[in-house]
């Protein structure tokens, strides 16, 4: 390789075993490294944020089942370079090596009509396909396509797998290592790195290639000193693309539209997908407004489905018009909250018990053992309410939801205590 290739380039790792992060699909017995030791692996889809080590991966799975592997990028490939490549290999028949994998950067860049043209050679299995994205697939993916693969969740790298990659960079680089370079400290770089490790070497060889001096000490004032100038622009394939959504939500969170327009216009201006920023605003609406102002999943839906109809650049209005509501709304996370205490309670006590009154009771056998026995109808009584248990005994009385302090949850929280008293006071 060039050694005027950047550090990132240079340093990917050759093997499997060199390989740094993902444990969770790599290490001995995980559901990856289990199909690809049996050498059957399944068409498949990588989803994680930039620098995670997704490209690479494809290419060591290429490497470690010794198969072809033919690679494209959605972003500047199209359906008449699909076809190209499955006729190559269909034609190529007993002579082509068999297992030919295609990878596929950026899929969720591909439109349907893209998509649609991988179908039936990934389903004869004239390629298994190994897709590539940093969106949610479910959205991004047609569900055709996406039934036919096994998704593979990649995760930011911790902080020990990016101090190992980076002190590997120092002794293993061919021009790394003839420089004398002390890391006094990391805590800044790691932090700029925000789990990516092709951000983290890129800024690290830019703050290297600064000095003048014979010894380079890497310091965090050194770093928050000289990394501004690489984190200037907006990239929305990675370097930035999850620090600006982030602000933008975090400032919606805050109540400051202003701010918040401000970090959509950035996005606006970097060339964004709409849709992208719309499912944000979703999500913003139901975990930090929710109940608070039930109204802003409404505009927020909306918002999405006029993204969908009108495209940029019109699309930026609604965006701000949503935006700016969301940020001015009444804030809560009652709602958040509660589905996590819920998803806890779960995780720690298992499958509890269904109570029987509220177990279905379809066949008579069922009623004979007293599915639905003593199931109080609400429409039944005044007021349509009945106090009965709804929850596994074991747990009766637990709260999950607690309602915060604007005036709508309020009003909740009155409604609630006046039809179960004390019953879920903690």
């Amino acid at each position: 390789m060039s050694i005027a290739a950047p550090l990132a380039e240079r340093m990917r790792p050759l093997t499997l075993d060199d390989y740094s992060g993902q444990d969770h699909l790599l290490k001995k017995d995980a559901s990856l490294r289990r199909a690809l030791d049996s050498g059957l692996i399944p068409s498949m889809i990588f989803w994680g944020p930039p620098g995670v080590g997704k490209t690479t991966l494809a290419h060591l799975i290429a490497k470690h089942l010794d198969r072809p592997m033919h690679s494209l990028s959605a972003i500047s490939s199209g359906v008449k370079d699909v076809r190209e490549i499955i006729q190559r290999v269909e034609k190529a028949g007993m002579f082509q090596q068999s297992g030919t994998l295609l990878f596929i950067d950026e899929i969720h860049r591909f439109s349907k009509a893209q998509q649609d043209s991988l179908l039936g050679a990934v389903e004869k299995g004239t390629v298994t396909l190994i897709g590539a994205t940093t969106e949610n697939p479910s959205f991004e993916v047609i569900s055709a396509l996406l039934s036919r693969c096994q998704i593979y969740t990649l995760n930011d790298h911790s902080q020990e797998s990016l101090l190992k990659i980076l002190l590997n960079a120092v002794s293993e680089d061919k021009i790394l290592k003839n420089k004398k370079i002390e890391l006094k400290e990391t805590n800044a770089l790691l932090a700029i790195s925000g789990g990516d490790a092709r951000k983290m070497l890129n800024v690290f060889e830019i703050i290297v290639g600064t000095f003048q001096e014979e010894k380079i000490i890497i310091t965090d004032e050194v770093v928050n000193e000289r990394a501004q100038q690489s984190l200037a622009s907006y990239d929305k394939d990675g370097e930035q693309h999850y620090d600006i959504i982030s602000a933008f939500i975090k400032s919606i969170r805050g109540s400051d539209p202003n701010a918040a327009v401000y970090w959509l216009a950035r996005m606006v201006e970097g060339g964004e997908d709409p849709k992208f920023i719309a499912r944000r605003l979703l999500i913003s609406a139901s975990e930090d407004i929710g109940l608070a102002n039930p109204n802003a999943l409404l505009i927020a839906t909306n918002c999405f489905q006029a993204v969908q109809a009108v495209g940029w650049p019109e699309s930026r209005i609604i965006l701000s018009q949503c935006t700016i509501y969301l940020a001015t709304s009444a804030k809560g996370n009652a709602a958040y909250m509660a589905i996590n205490n819920a998803q806890q309670i779960v995780k720690d006590t298992g499958n509890l018990g269904i109570p029987l009154p509220l177990r279905n009771a379809p066949t008579k056998l069922m009623k004979d053992l007293g599915y639905g026995k003593g199931y109080l109808y609400s429409h039944d009584f005044p007021g349509n309410f009945a106090q009965q248990e709804f929850l596994p005994e074991e747990i009766s009385g637990q709260s999950f939801y607690s309602p915060g302090s604007s005036k709508n949850e309020q009003e909740i929280a009155t409604k609630i205590n006046s039809l179960w008293g004390n019953k879920y006071e903690k």
